[in-house]
């Protein structure tokens, strides 16, 4: 059984426990609850009423969060001619087509987020088993594969997320900072949850949003109200 250290466990007294707090109570408590000596990532661990095993009841999608992630993103642009150009315009980090896969081959992984052009994807699959591992291979039904290369690299350093529900049925997405003031969190909270709510597969039965609970990193974890959340959303 996991034991936590005493620093945990005085913030951990914060939390009233089975209380779901409003959207607001909520990420005041979770930057209360930060004590690591760093910028702490606030996250959210949303159960939904989804089996994975049936693929109509997937979920999966991305999402712009209002006010980013805080995180500086590296992105890499598998591309070449005239689309390697317009990713290095854009802002893309690095930008290739088989040298970067040789780079990558060689053991280079040093980046968050992968794009490619669909005319190079003939060389990238090569590279499933290394960035299939680290969930960082290019997918159409990610955005991450696309011609728009301009619109996906703007989109990514802007704060683009991808969620993506795991076995058990649970999405996590880091959806901010520490440091981030209360309503920017409560803003992108908002605008997540609402995205994962449209994404509700057709072959989800009864309840789709089961339980919404957000920590920070190594912190204890709050319950929150979704109806309170969706409302937000859909008076915005």
């Amino acid at each position: 059984m996991a034991r936590h250290g005493k620093k945990y466990l005085e913030v951990a007294k914060l939390v009233e426990v089975g209380k779901i707090y409003s959207p607001t109570e909520s990420v005041e408590l979770a930057r209360k609850t930060s004590y690591v000596g760093f910028d702490a990532s606030v996250e959210a661990h949303i159960r939904l009423g989804v089996d994975p095993r049936h693929a109509d009841q997937m979920v999966r999608g991305t999402v712009v969060l209002p006010h980013g992630t805080g995180k500086k993103v590296r992105v890499v642009v598998f591309a070449q001619g005239e689309k390697a150009l317009e990713a290095l315009r854009a802002g893309a980090d690095e930008v290739g087509a088989d040298d970067l896969v040789k780079k990558i081959e060689a053991g280079w992984t040093d980046f968050d987020v992968a794009l490619a052009a669909p005319d190079v994807m003939g060389m990238v699959g090569k590279l499933g088993r290394i960035l299939g591992r680290k969930g960082l291979m290019p997918n159409p039904k990610s955005g991450t594969i696309t011609f728009d290369l301009e619109r996906a690299i703007k989109e990514v350093k802007a704060g683009r997320v991808e969620f993506k529900v795991d076995k058990g049925g649970i999405i996590h997405v880091a959806f901010g900072k520490a440091s981030f003031e209360d309503q920017q969190l409560v803003d992108n909270l908002v605008t997540l949850l609402d995205a994962i709510n449209r994404a509700r597969p057709a072959g989800a039965k009864g309840q789709y949003l089961k339980t919404l609970t957000i920590t920070p990193t190594m912190g204890p974890g709050i319950r929150v109200d979704i109806p309170g959340v969706l409302a937000i959303a859909a008076a915005s």
